[in-house]
């Protein structure tokens, strides 16, 4: 239990905790605009940015986030050119960062290790500097997320619709997707790059089960994102488990018992 007073498990908790509130209030967007494999895209990408953040030895978690900004402009760009096939998008861009990936980590196989840490997850070698990059996108995400709210929430149900009522729908989609770039790059070192779409989708998905409004959901999301993220990181420092597939699979007994519970009650 002592592990739990630690100073590196309170940066591992203050982090999780900040990405539980970011990576559920952008999946939902995601989720409803059947995006949801864009984050696997991104988090290949920003294993790419931080593979060559060791190389050239810069801050790789900064390194990984312009990669994956860069990549969500690509993305964009790509759908408008293949209207009929966006799913293309994200096949072509998920293909050129794991490329990219595998030529970085071939030219520098001496950070393997480090490498390793961000495609499984090394939410306890969380650092101040890191805290405050995670911080600063947090901030950016919620505030964005309730200047635009409105906006968003049309563009996710009906995207024609929103261009009729005059709304910029181009710079909107290229709005979430920076947004989910900010996110994914941040939260790889959280859960891992592996693991960081479930983190995106598995809250939605659960408070999809029950939620009986969009803000609702918006709200169950977070919370459901947010008892994992604590659960999980508790229950793998006392008994010494890997803290970002705990809490991935903690969501997913959730998801499993949500289910159970409301086939039961429509019996």
């Amino acid at each position: 239990m002592d592990i739990l007073l630690s100073d590196f498990f309170q940066r591992a908790l203050v982090g999780g905790i900040l990405i539980g509130i970011t990576a559920p209030l952008i999946g939902i967007f995601l989720v409803l605009r059947r995006l949801s494999m864009i984050g696997d895209t991104l988090a290949h990408v920003t294993i790419a940015g931080v593979a060559l953040g060791f190389l050239i030895e810069v801050y790789p978690l900064g390194a990984g986030l312009v990669f994956a900004v860069v990549a969500s402009f690509a993305i964009e760009k790509l759908r408008k050119a293949y209207k009929s096939y966006a799913e293309l998008s994200i096949a072509i861009i998920m293909s050129g960062g794991v490329a990219l990936a595998s030529l970085f980590f071939t030219l520098g196989m001496g950070y393997n290790t480090d490498v390793m840490s961000y495609l499984f997850g090394s939410i306890y070698t969380l650092d101040t500097q890191d805290l405050y990059v995670v911080g600063a996108v947090t901030l950016v995400v919620v505030a964005v997320v309730a200047l635009f709210f409105k906006e968003f929430f049309l563009l996710s149900f009906e995207e024609d619709a929103a261009s009729v009522n005059g709304l910029p729908v181009r710079f909107l989609n290229m709005l979430i997707t920076v947004l989910t770039a900010l996110v994914i790059s941040t939260a790889i070192k959280i859960v891992g790059a592996l693991l960081v779409s479930a983190l995106l989708t598995i809250p939605v998905a659960i408070s999809l089960l029950i939620a009986r409004s969009f803000k609702s959901s918006v709200v169950l999301s977070v919370v459901i994102s947010e008892i994992a993220v604590i659960i999980g990181l508790v229950i793998a420092g006392i008994w010494n488990l890997a803290p970002g597939a705990t809490i991935v699979l903690l969501l997913i007994l959730i998801l499993v018992l949500t289910m159970a519970g409301k086939k039961g009650l429509s019996v």
